[in-house]
């Protein structure tokens, strides 16, 4: 088998509920999305392209040295936003793997945007994904933490995903596992994704990721050993401010 190509894509956009105009939010001297570049490209996984829906977002990359290119601020959802994305900066199909990693993790470490990456060992993959067990009690039965459903056999940090759900599953004594929505797809298989229409799980969830299991296609997930630090409100982004600092 050929050796892999990855592409790392961040989708980012000025619109959050929470949050609005987030990646430009200052932390540590930087915008946001550049402190999440620079995570990307510590990885060193492969390059590293913003997909902006603004253009405001792609000028403040451009200008700290990183790539961007501007997207339909239409889309409904991340995926859809980095396959425009990938197909105006790499029509060729240089690179087989794509990875979707989120742009409020501006203190991710760079070696859990490698994790991503383990699953795909395997060719029977078409998506993979990131785990981490759940160790907080009130989280295992929080809606807003996805559950994945998977078992892990002696000795192996990854599995495949069978199902992810916002309730607590599955029952009985036995880890839980919080689902990290960071993705690597391969490149077909992230064609297929974007074409394929919602699926009823999925509408029933609000979990994107089951559009992929409702249609066959086949989820492993990496286990790491905490879940990455997201901003998605003002309080998030003053810890997120003394994180780095702290860590500078």
């Amino acid at each position: 088998m050929a050796p892999s190509s990855p592409l790392v894509i961040i989708p980012a956009r000025m619109a959050s509920t929470r949050l609005p105009g987030k990646p430009l939010a200052d932390i540590a001297g930087l915008p946001m999305i550049v402190q999440v570049l620079k995570r990307a490209t510590e990885a060193a996984i492969g390059p590293v392209v913003v997909a902006c829906a603004e253009a405001e977002i792609q000028r403040a990359v451009e200008a700290h040295g990183g790539r961007a290119v501007l997207t339909d601020p239409n889309h409904p959802s991340g995926s859809d936003r980095i396959f425009e994305a990938l197909q105006r900066i790499d029509p060729q199909g240089n690179h087989d793997i794509i990875v979707n990693l989120q742009g409020d993790l501006p203190v991710i470490d760079p070696q859990v945007v490698q994790a991503v990456l383990k699953p795909m060992a395997d060719p029977g993959v078409d998506i993979a994904t990131l785990v981490a067990e759940i160790v907080d009690e009130e989280e295992k039965t929080n809606p807003n933490v996805v559950k994945a459903v998977l078992g892990f056999s002696p000795g192996s940090d990854v599995a495949r995903a069978l199902y992810f759900s916002r309730a607590t599953v599955p029952a009985n004594d036995g880890p839980l596992y919080h689902h990290i929505g960071i993705y690597a797809y391969r490149r077909a298989a992230l064609e297929r994704f974007v074409a394929l229409k919602p699926g009823v799980l999925e509408n029933r969830e609000k979990l994107e990721q089951l559009r992929a299991l409702e249609n066959g296609m086949r989820i492993d997930a990496a286990r790491v050993d905490t879940v990455p630090f997201g901003v998605d409100t003002p309080a998030d982004l003053d810890r997120a401010r003394t994180l780095l600092l702290r860590g500078a």
